[in-house]
């Protein structure tokens, strides 16, 4: 299946596109889902996939032959077998009714594959009153400068080594966020840095890896992070100093931009929000 712009466009109210996630407005083309429909084939990842910095084989996988295309709704389900397994179907279109055509979807395809989970992924236009789920937000390193932040914060490797071994508990207590299987991939040598904030010789916070990864068009875009500070320490303004040190060390290493996906109304919200990125939509997730 080959998709049609002029279908496919008017319905992309947030540059998220299904196996990939949010992708530059600039970047945005038929290309990437078309890409998607063919990586499905392989199961391999494409060379712009943020998440081939894991390794191994891509997890979800587009379902090419119970896509729907047409004017004014497209419908291209995921399947994952992780844990569970889940199918996920991207409701693309201006009408409430395409939310439902997905969930009939997303169930009969789960029952199909065996998976427990069936999801609606909605995305929604940066206009949405009321919005609910996740917000995409653009940093763009191009438009100033980046400051080095106040506050002390190093790569894990740059503590000395007493203070590195707080650590392991620091990811454990944290691994709801992902920082065990950050360290795990630490331990084995598979990462960028992590920096790191410190409160009386313990490692408290932190935000990596830090990795630069050219995109679709070769534009060099620093990816994700894992970002956590202990509950107990909240409110020092530990988190605000972490992700400044995090876009500092993005700008002066040469990225171009970051894409960043932030709860609604959560903490990261709100410090994105007041460091003046700009957001490009949101993406609301229900059951099906």
């Amino acid at each position: 299946m080959l998709f049609r712009w002029d279908w496919l466009r008017p319905v992309l109210t947030a540059p998220i596109v299904p196996t990939l996630g949010p992708v530059h407005p600039d970047t945005l083309s038929v290309g990437f889902f078309e890409d998607v429909l063919r990586a499905a084939d392989t199961g391999g990842f494409l060379p712009y996939d943020k998440d081939r910095r894991w390794g191994g084989e891509k997890d979800e996988r587009a379902l090419r032959e119970d896509v729907v295309h047409q004017p004014g709704r497209t419908l291209v389900p995921t399947l994952t077998r992780r844990g569970c397994g889940a199918v996920k179907v991207f409701a693309y279109g201006l009408h409430g009714s395409v939310v439902e055509e997905a969930a009939e979807l997303a169930a009969k395809l789960a029952s199909v594959h065996d998976v427990a989970r069936a999801r609606v992924v909605r995305p929604l236009g940066p206009e949405t009153a009321h919005p609910r789920g996740t917000r995409i937000q653009l940093k763009d390193f191009t438009t100033g400068p980046c400051p080095a932040p106040d506050g002390s914060v190093r790569p894990v490797a740059a503590w000395p080594t007493a203070v590195q071994e707080t650590f392991a508990p620091f990811a454990e207590a944290m691994a709801a966020d992902g920082l065990a299987f950050l360290h795990a991939r630490m331990q084995a040598g598979r990462c960028g840095p992590v920096l790191t904030a410190t409160v009386d010789d313990r490692i408290v916070g932190a935000i990596g890896p830090m990795e630069i990864q050219p995109d679709a068009i070769g534009r060099p875009q620093l990816l994700p992070q894992y970002f956590a500070v202990l509950p107990e320490t909240r409110g020092q303004g530990l988190g605000r100093v972490l992700w400044r040190a995090a876009m500092h060390w993005g700008q002066t290493h040469g990225a171009a931009y970051q894409l960043l996906q932030t709860e609604v109304d959560g903490p990261s919200d709100h410090l994105c929000q007041t460091e003046g990125l700009t957001s490009l939509g949101f993406t609301h997730t229900t059951a099906a």
